[in-house]
């Protein structure tokens, strides 16, 4: 059968500073770190991406622009990757005693990202599939850039001009910097970028609040043959969410910089001529979020949603924390008052809708989905 071109996005990881510090350390320990921190980039990218090959220092992958339904959700990806990128950098760093050149000349690496939207086949090359085309060649062609040149940033993602329109992610122009490439054969590509070591020191630095287990009105747990990123975008797009909220419009409000995270709001229509406001206070992204839903001026439901990767590396697991804030009822009071509410608003019905659509969604997709288990109780 012949195949079509499929549409989506190239992404591609390199580590930068790799052939410098490949000078004049010893091969067998260099090889051990690259291995460690390749492995990382790896696990982060598989998360939502397929990967089409690893490029010695390069890992590259792609996704269909039908299983990115949320365009946040492929820069989360990449802000996700960096961070674990720089966690590992610094567990290898802590756990070895090695004082060899190698070892020690681990802090000098860093990592940059190209992210591209264009057109691609697989083609079988003696046997072997490679991705073709020639938004595939673009984005390889795009690693040789002007961007440290021009900033000094060692740690950057570069996304086309063409895949923020078809992301469709309203950025805040000061975090990214517009600059024009030129390629023969391939002439000018606007290109913006983000500088990595600023967005990591952010978000490491953001405030953490979650709602615990033993603070919380109601527990609520799933198992999903999913992914995180997978999960994390089928939740937080207002789309889905008002499938599985039936009655209800979800609609995004108010995003500080452009971007879903602390401070940012969405808005829930329902009812007759009813509204409710939800408020992000902590963010972050395939691993947890808290929000605070209210339905008065001094009432919420304060929210912790968990996304942890199973065991068995085929899925994830969805740990939902809710704690409810009425007034200025005790703790004694708010409890009981927060149950009727809960149970009148049918609000764990809602989610125990989310195991069909997400199923329904994705079982056909390359990242699977079918629900594996019912919701654990309250």
């Amino acid at each position: 059968m012949e195949q079509k071109p499929q549409h989506g996005y190239l992404v591609l990881a390199d580590i930068s500073g790799y052939t410098s510090y490949l000078a004049g350390v010893e091969l067998d320990h260099a090889q051990g770190v690259l291995t460690d921190l390749l492995e990382t980039i790896v696990a982060s990218f598989k998360s939502l991406l397929t990967i089409s090959k690893l490029e010695g220092d390069a890992v590259f992958g792609y996704v269909a622009e039908a299983q990115v339904s949320r365009g946040e959700t492929l820069i989360e990806l990449v802000e996700a990757s960096y961070m674990a990128f720089r966690d590992q950098q610094d567990a290898v760093r802590r756990a070895t005693t090695c004082t060899c050149n190698a070892c020690r000349s681990i802090p000098s690496l860093d990592l940059k990202f190209i992210v591209h939207h264009g057109d691609y086949m697989t083609q079988l090359i003696a046997g072997i599939p490679e991705l073709v085309g020639s938004d595939v060649n673009l984005v390889h062609r795009l690693l040789k850039n002007h961007v440290a040149e021009a900033t000094g940033w060692r740690a950057y993602a570069l996304f086309t001009g063409q895949s923020l329109e078809h992301l469709v992610v309203p950025c805040d122009p000061r975090d990214l910097r517009a600059q024009t490439e030129h390629y023969e054969h391939l002439g000018d590509v606007l290109t913006y970028s983000l500088d990595l070591h600023k967005r990591h020191d952010e978000l490491a630095n953001a405030r953490h609040v979650v709602i615990e287990d033993q603070d919380a009105d109601l527990i609520l747990d799933y198992d999903f043959a999913v992914s995180p990123a997978v999960l994390w975008d089928f939740m937080n797009d207002p789309a889905h969410r008002d499938r599985w909220m039936p009655g209800v419009h979800w609609s995004a409000g108010t995003r500080p910089g452009g971007r879903t995270g602390p401070g940012a709001q969405n808005h829930c229509a329902h009812g007759k001529n009813q509204s409710s406001l939800e408020v992000i206070v902590d963010w972050k992204p395939f691993s947890y979020a808290t929000a605070h839903q209210f339905f008065g001026k001094d009432s919420y439901w304060a929210v912790t949603y968990r996304l942890t990767a199973l065991a068995n590396g085929r899925g994830t697991h969805l740990h939902i924390a809710l704690r409810g804030v009425i007034g200025k009822l005790p703790r004694g009071l708010a409890h009981p008052v927060t149950l009727v509410m809960l149970a009148i608003s049918k609000y764990r019905q809602a989610f125990d809708r989310i195991p069909a659509v997400v199923a329904q969604d994705y079982a056909a997709q390359p990242a699977g989905a079918a629900a594996l288990a019912a919701p654990a109780g309250v």
